[in-house]
């Protein structure tokens, strides 16, 4: 009888470990969007830039597109961190960043290039990492830089939106880097663009 109990004790640890093994297939995205064709548009010698760049391969940076994709089918965004604003300064006198802590706002623009409705709360995909690897989610506040993102968004196909996710980080943090996903942070794929 205490055999049987082992074996089936056993048997689910197993079961839970391959299934939370199953469960890790997220990609991360770093790749801009169109970096062959602004090779191609500049007129230099694409060779000689293509060594160049082989060795040291690019990653999305501020001002860069990343195209994701979401949950659904037909559900894709191409998404472009816009401006950073760091320290960000709050929109009115009675929104601050607790004590010791300090907003740092990411401008987001999201094109709807799917087939599907595009309807979430971008914030909630949105993370912020520091250069020592400590990750933050978005805050709800205003800041002086502009318009926040809508908390809730509806883009059909071919629309976009444009606007600001505010973070609260310690003052110390070096920020590092910025990640988006769809569908609330739980589609597979996850956009990452370095902030320095």
């Amino acid at each position: 009888m205490h055999v049987r109990t082992g074996i089936a004790a056993v048997a689910a640890v197993i079961g839970a470990l391959t299934l939370t093994a199953c469960d890790t297939g997220s990609t991360v995205v770093d790749k801009p969007k169109g970096n062959a064709a602004a090779e191609a548009d500049s007129g230099k010698d694409a060779t000689k830039e293509t060594k160049e760049k082989s060795s040291a391969p690019e990653v999305a940076k501020v001002g860069d597109t990343l195209t994701l994709k979401g949950m659904e089918d037909g559900s894709r965004l191409d998404v472009t961190v816009v401006k950073v604003a760091d320290p960000a300064k709050p929109a009115d006198e009675f929104t601050e960043p607790d004590s010791g802590k300090r907003f740092v706002g990411v401008q987001f623009k999201l094109v709807n290039t799917g087939k599907a409705v595009y309807n979430d709360s971008p914030s909630n995909g949105a993370r912020i990492a520091d250069s020592e690897g400590q990750q933050f989610d978005s805050t709800i506040a205003d800041i002086t830089a502009g318009p926040s993102m809508s908390s809730s968004l509806t883009l059909k196909p071919g629309a976009k939106g444009l606007g600001w996710i505010v973070f609260e980080v310690p003052k110390a943090s070096k920020i590092d880097t910025v990640q988006f996903t769809m569908d609330s942070g739980f589609a597979d794929q996850t956009g990452e663009w370095k902030l320095r």
